[in-house]
């Protein structure tokens, strides 16, 4: 793969359309990464290598079982984690990520500075619409 728009897939370049088309592949990162909880996993996997399911619950936090079981079952179905089983009794089962989901550390790392710069003005902007969506019922 080269560094041209058409090599990597960037939007609206090689496409032949429009940006963001149906036919885009920058779609795929962005449907990838819709569910909030997907891109936690991925980071903590990320930082802290192959865990077993209650360890990632215990490192996250704010999730239940079954939301965790959904995200991973994502990840997984997406390339994104591979599930690793261990013939052991009791049976043992971790995640660790895969090469496509180790690429996806840096571009998480980036959105989590933009929060980190631009949380606050996001929540306010929100505070303004909710206050002024109240005064206006």
């Amino acid at each position: 793969m080269g560094a041209s728009g058409e090599d990597m897939g960037m939007p609206g370049e090689g496409m032949g359309g429009d940006p963001f088309a149906a036919d885009c592949r920058a779609r795929i990162a962005f449907e990838v990464l819709a569910n909030r909880w997907d891109s936690v996993v991925v980071f903590v996997l990320g930082e802290n290598g192959p865990m077993r399911p209650r360890a990632l619950l215990a490192r996250i936090g704010g999730l239940s079982p079954k939301v965790l079981n959904d995200a991973l079952r994502r990840l997984e179905y997406n390339g994104l984690v591979e599930r690793r089983r261990y013939a052991e009794a009791p049976p043992r089962v971790d995640y660790t990520l895969t090469e496509a989901g180790t690429a996806l550390l840096d571009p998480i790392r980036a959105l989590g500075a933009w929060a980190a710069v631009h949380g606050d003005a996001v929540l306010a902007a929100q505070d303004r619409f909710e206050g002024s969506r109240a005064s206006n019922a």
